[in-house]
């Protein structure tokens, strides 16, 4: 062959290298073992979700023989039925000296439950306030705890909180309703809601078979002579007035 016709390419030439990178190169290019790390660890360190907040009902109350109180703890397992509510068991502090209460042979009363200050309804979302009957109101243990209150009423601390009330009295004509509606006063004048149940018991509400505590404004329970324990009606109905309650609350909330 002549000149110029076709070189053999000579062996001495250096092969061609690429002076840049392309873009899939970078993409596709191995992450350094320190990278990896750090992003490992910043997985690991990732702030966990934020818990849920539940909505409190405080559920206050006193009672002396425990026919209240047994209203109560029922009345909580009806609020914590409610998703996203959670209720909360106070006394009120009692005001008769020990030895008076030796003498009326009061049993001791339950270390579980913590007895409330006044300050610490300010931290309840909905509130139920059960006591037994004195004449046809309130017992005076209950009442010096709402007389207490008198700094919350004058910066009306509780002014639109749901409330209402459970009972407890000796006889049927002993003041199942009365001693509900007396204390509606003070609800009134803390510009609280008052939030009876009504009939929302259903059938219920009209059953004559057995003797049963409660009327539409709130659960109730006889105690006789002291001796007769709440029936199963008188619980159920306290137990439907804790999710009456924690869903109205919660509706309230959400609206």
């Amino acid at each position: 062959m002549g000149k110029g016709a076709g070189c053999v390419p000579s062996k001495k030439r250096p092969p061609a290298v690429r002076t840049e990178n392309s873009s899939s190169d970078v993409k596709n290019a191995p992450v350094a073992i320190e990278e990896r790390s750090v992003e490992i660890e910043t997985a690991n360190n990732a702030a966990p979700p934020p818990a849920e907040v539940k909505l409190k009902i405080f559920i206050v109350f006193y009672s002396m023989y425990g026919h209240v109180e047994s209203l109560a703890r029922r009345i909580k397992k009806g609020v914590d039925g409610i998703d996203g509510v959670e209720g909360f068991l106070y006394r009120v502090p009692e005001t008769l000296p020990h030895e008076v209460l030796e003498m009326m042979q009061v049993p001791p009363k339950n270390e579980d439950i913590p007895v409330i200050t006044a300050e610490e309804l300010t931290e309840a979302d909905g509130i139920l306030f059960g006591f037994p009957t004195r004449f046809g109101s309130m017992a005076a243990q209950m009442k010096a705890f709402f007389d207490s209150t008198g700094q919350l009423w004058k910066e009306q601390k509780l002014a639109g909180k749901p409330a209402g009330f459970f009972v407890s009295t000796g006889t049927q004509g002993g003041g199942q309703e009365t001693t509900a509606w007396t204390a509606i006063t003070q609800l009134a004048h803390h510009g609280m809601l008052f939030v009876p149940i009504g009939y929302t018991f259903g059938s219920n509400m009209f059953k004559m078979e057995e003797i049963r505590g409660g009327s539409p404004y709130g659960a109730g329970v006889y105690a006789g002579d002291g001796s007769r324990i709440a029936s199963e009606i008188e619980l159920a109905l306290a137990e439907h007035q804790g999710k009456y309650l924690a869903s109205t609350v919660k509706k309230i909330v959400q609206a």
